[in-house]
């Protein structure tokens, strides 16, 4: 049985699951900023709540799919290459 430096297996595990936690995080943070937002600017309104979700949805998307864009292309490559 092969040994690979410890460091350098664990570090090759723990980029993706950073990864996936910030994604988590930058989620979680666009939808509860945006209602937030509406809940705050429409004075507890529920309508403007519900543009604020909606606009943190459509930011929280797009920016999941800036960030994941790279590693699909990246993988892409690998299987190309």
């Amino acid at each position: 049985m092969l040994k690979v430096g410890r460091s350098e297996v664990g570090v090759n595990k723990l980029v993706p699951a950073f990864r996936l936690l910030g994604i988590g995080f930058y989620i979680a943070t666009c939808i509860v900023g945006g209602t937030f937002a509406g809940w705050w600017l429409g004075d507890k309104k529920p309508l403007f709540m519900i543009l604020g979700l909606l606009a943190g949805l459509a930011i929280a998307f797009y920016g999941v799919y800036r960030m994941i864009r790279p590693l699909m292309n990246d993988k892409q490559d690998k299987e190309n290459g």
